[in-house]
């Protein structure tokens, strides 16, 4: 696979990597976005994401909300299990939004796209969503950072975006340089919600967490297996872990 582009927005430096089927986008080394045109899992934190937004105990969620958007790898796999779920996304960077149209064919997804700070918006915004995600990362010289520290006003406005019986979800790097978020995010989670779930892969570099008044089991992930007819997206689906924490 050759890296096509070398790309510099005002965010973050980024390369473009396609190959005849698949299309990258690496940050600082790492893989930051990935599109197939007929492959959807990866064995990395978007399966996560994807199996967190299907554990509402009432159902499938009519409604998501994603804090980071990138390539919008997510919600294409999303896309293909609830066809009519309304997607919002906020993503600061508009340069890989216009990336992403262009190379990952983001603009089929039919995804409510707000460029802005997300977490400034988050501070004025009145709508709640069956699903809201935090996945907001920044890229520093070598490695991800998030880009603001947990506080009492930041849970607060997340939660308010939460409708009731909704789930909320944070994607979060581990590993090394990473655990004292990690922990925190548990700590809070877990003081704030009454349930919380964590979901791991086998070959992820990842933890999402899942909170709410009550999160569904695996019980209700195991069905969606069968919409994945390409034997490595169910290979990799049979990956993901859930347990309580």
């Amino acid at each position: 696979m050759p890296c096509i582009a070398s790309v510099h927005t005002r965010f973050q430096s980024l390369e473009v990597w396609k190959s005849a089927g698949a299309t990258e986008f690496r940050v600082a080394g790492a893989l930051h976005a990935w599109f197939h045109p007929t492959r959807f899992l990866t064995g990395l934190a978007w399966d996560l994401i994807v199996a967190a937004a299907l554990l509402r105990p009432s159902g499938p969620p009519k409604s998501i909300l994603m804090l980071g958007l990138a390539g919008g790898t997510a919600f294409r796999t999303l896309r293909h299990l609830l066809p009519d779920c309304r997607f919002t996304a906020i993503e600061i960077d508009a340069e890989i939004i216009e990336l992403a149209h262009e190379h990952m064919h983001l603009g089929e997804l039919d995804i409510e796209i707000i460029t802005a700070d997300a977490y400034t918006w988050l501070e004025k915004n009145e709508r709640q969503f069956d699903v809201v995600f935090d996945d907001i990362y920044l890229a520093g010289k070598i490695d991800v950072f998030r880009p603001r520290a947990w506080d009492p006003k930041l849970l607060v406005h997340l939660q308010r975006a939460v409708a009731p019986g909704g789930l909320l979800a944070v994607n979060l790097v581990i590993g090394e340089g990473h655990r004292t978020m990690q922990s925190l995010t548990r700590k809070i989670l877990r003081e704030a919600f009454p349930e919380v779930r964590s979901l791991k892969t086998l070959d992820g570099m990842n933890e999402v967490l899942v909170a709410g008044d009550s999160v569904a089991t695996w019980r209700q992930l195991d069905p969606y297996s069968t919409a994945f007819t390409h034997g490595r997206d169910a290979e990799y689906w049979d990956r993901v872990t859930l347990r309580r924490i």
